[in-house]
């Protein structure tokens, strides 16, 4: 492993060596040449304590590797095998390498210096002079000459700009590129023309792309370039702007990733049925458990594309009254969002979801979930804070949801673990963390999640516990333990148990239009065409496309700062340190819905628990005649229903 790494240095390629020394030797022989004359002895050598430290770090280097290769095969805790050992052999050999390139970049800028400097006629080296760009890169193309590969374009540390989200790319010019030319649907913004409500569930169809990421594909090839972004890195280093390779993408957006936790919907609009508070908050920590299994979308641990400002994300699910998912019905007309209709032909429930990323610094996303004819909702805020951890990437999902179950005038607030991207320079795989919390102030009902890490030696992964207790008894009424990924056992203050396996559970495949008829700032349509390059493995144009969009994205945040235009949502309004849905369900009048032939009955709807509506005595259809007769007087009106 540590050789594999110290080969493949991907600066390795531009110079003909990977230590200081070659570069010494190098110049050894050009001593007799004009730029190494008398004269040079008069120049000062800035890099005489940088070099001899680097000996210092190369000697340590060498006693680490000896002292582990010299290990015993067999006997004692540690061999030279121990999976620790051989991971810091390769950390310390890509540090090592990093530190040499860096050595080797301030070597040549000292050699094009001393070249301005030695030039005569007063053509003296400037920092950030005419000549200054030019020098270097001659000095470059020489070092590399014969060499394959990119050649150095720049020797001034520039590590700030290129991880800073929004900094230079120079390397990936689109002029003369593969791309050239196709590429003007991405780099041109197309403005949208609709708004959410007039989005028409008619066009959705049962979503096709269901591929889970089980393949290593090009991270196991491209290991030497995560070597060398690892080595770059510090302990608790913010990578919220840093530019990963698009190689360890995954194909969808964060956006959609968030809808995929909902591929149960069927446990999620079974919440309300509870026939108390306490089973509801059962059920709702059963939904909560069940649903990160299917988010995820494998084992593999890859990274989901980073919605650009404004990105949306609209999908449906249909959940057969039976609990059973909905098999691909045939598509019915359905009114826009927000509109009466919420069940198809089928008599299924339909599940809306609508996501939208409504700030970039800091990223933060919003996704509304409703079900009218259960009156119930979901709406949540997260703010993705990633950070590096040496061998491992921890995300903080920060914000907050709450769930309202209008029927019984409870919300149920909770929170969201973090994230862990374990083994990433061998087989990457994802871990949870931390601690949830779930309240109900009306009920008096709370909940304590714990995902539980796997510690250094021994223990379970993905373990979970989980208590629900009565707030003002203390009394824990329902203890939950076992994997997300796997079986939960839940266990009832009677004596009572059950087991759930969420690897047993249906999956309902959402229903998403297709990408022809979306919006330009939706996400399938907006990263169709990276999607399609990963799919066809074509690192290199998915980076390419990658970078039209960012490009894009910096451009319009600059233009935005420029006339002090502040950035409006479209689905999304800040309420307090949070955002919620513009036109959440007790704000819409749709609750209930009676359908007779080609029309609709449709009451107005409240955020008070529901008013039973009594036996209609009149309807007719065409005539759109009817009589009313509410326990309450509620306004009536009649649609049709296409």
């Amino acid at each position: 492993m540590a050789s594999q790494g110290s080969a493949s240095s991907p600066l390795s390629q531009r110079r003909p060596s990977q230590n200081a020394a070659s570069f010494f030797s190098m110049t050894q022989l050009h001593k007799g040449s004009s730029l190494y004359s008398s004269k040079r002895s008069l120049l000062p050598d800035h890099l005489l304590d940088a070099r001899e430290m680097m000996t210092q770090a190369q000697g340590q280097h060498r006693d680490l590797i000896q002292t582990i290769e010299g290990l015993p095969p067999a006997a004692g805790p540690l061999s030279p095998l121990d999976q620790d050992l051989l991971m810091l052999k390769a950390t310390s050999m890509a540090t090592m390498n990093c530190l040499n390139d860096c050595l080797h970049i301030l070597q040549l800028q000292q050699v094009a210096r001393q070249r301005s400097s030695l030039g005569g006629e007063g053509d003296r080296w400037r920092p950030g002079g005419e000549g200054d760009t030019s020098e270097l890169k001659v000095v470059a193309a020489t070092a590399v000459s014969g060499v394959t590969g990119p050649t150095i374009e720049w020797l001034e540390p520039k590590l700030p700009d290129i991880l800073k989200n929004g900094g230079p790319l120079d390397s990936f010019s689109t002029e003369g590129g593969p791309l050239e030319g196709s590429l003007l649907e991405l780099s041109a913004t197309e403005p949208c023309s609709f708004s959410g409500e007039e989005i028409d569930g008619e066009d959705e169809v049962e979503d096709a792309f269901t591929e889970k990421e089980e393949e290593l594909g090009a991270v196991e090839e491209e290991r030497s370039v995560i070597l060398h972004l690892l080595s770059q890195l510090k302990l608790g280093m913010d990578l919220t702007r840093v530019v990963l390779p698009t190689f360890i993408l995954e194909k969808r957006s964060l956006l959609e990733m968030y809808a995929d936790f909902m591929s149960h919907p069927d446990l999620f609009v079974a919440i309300t049925d509870g026939q108390g508070p306490e089973e509801r908050m059962v059920r709702f920590v059963e939904y909560y458990l069940t649903s990160f299994h299917e988010g995820r979308k494998g084992a593999i641990a890859k990274k989901p594309y980073n919605p650009i400002i404004g990105e949306s994300f609209h999908c449906s699910w249909r959940v057969p009254r039976s609990g059973e998912p909905a098999k691909d019905a045939p598509s019915t007309p359905s009114p826009p969002q927000g509109s009466p209709t919420t069940e198809g032909e089928d008599g299924s429930y339909q599940l809306r979801f609508v996501a939208e990323q409504v700030s970039h610094h800091p990223p933060v996303s919003g996704f509304y979930a409703e079900c009218p004819e259960r009156r119930m909702c979901v709406n949540t805020h997260v703010w993705t804070k990633s950070k590096f951890m040496g061998m491992s990437i921890g995300v903080s999902m920060i914000g907050e949801g709450c769930l309202y179950l209008l029927e019984h005038d409870e919300e149920y607030t909770f929170t969201l673990p973090c994230a862990y991207a374990r083994s990433i320079l061998t087989v990457p795989w994802v871990e949870l963390g931390g601690k949830v919390n779930v309240n109900c102030t009306k009920s008096g009902y709370s909940a304590v999640i714990t995902f539980q890490t796997k510690p250094f030696y021994g223990g379970k992964l993905h373990k979970v516990t989980a208590e629900v207790k009565h707030n003002a008894t203390s009394a824990v009424v329902c203890r939950v333990q076992g994997e997300w990924n796997g079986v939960l056992e839940f266990s009832y203050q009677n004596g009572d148990t059950c087991m759930v396996d969420v690897t047993k559970l249906p999956v309902t495949k959402k229903r998403v239009r297709p990408n022809d008829k979306q919006g330009p700032t939706e996400s399938r349509r907006l990263w169709q065409h990276v999607t399609e390059s990963l799919r066809q493995k074509d690192i290199e144009k998915a980076t390419e496309y990658k970078r039209i969009l960012e490009e894009r994205q910096r451009t319009e945040e600059r233009h935005r700062t420029e006339t002090e235009t502040p950035w409006r949502t479209r689905y999304f309004e800040s309420e307090g340190e949070g955002w919620m849905y513009h036109k959440p369900l007790w704000k819409t009048p749709t609750l209930k819905t009676y359908n007779r032939g080609r029309w609709a009955l449709v009451r107005e709807a409240t955020k008070n628990p529901m008013v039973t509506l009594t036996e209609l005595q009149t309807f007719s259809g065409n005539g759109r005649t009817f009589q009313k007769d509410f326990h309450l007087c509620n306004t009536l009106s009649v649609r049709p229903l296409w």
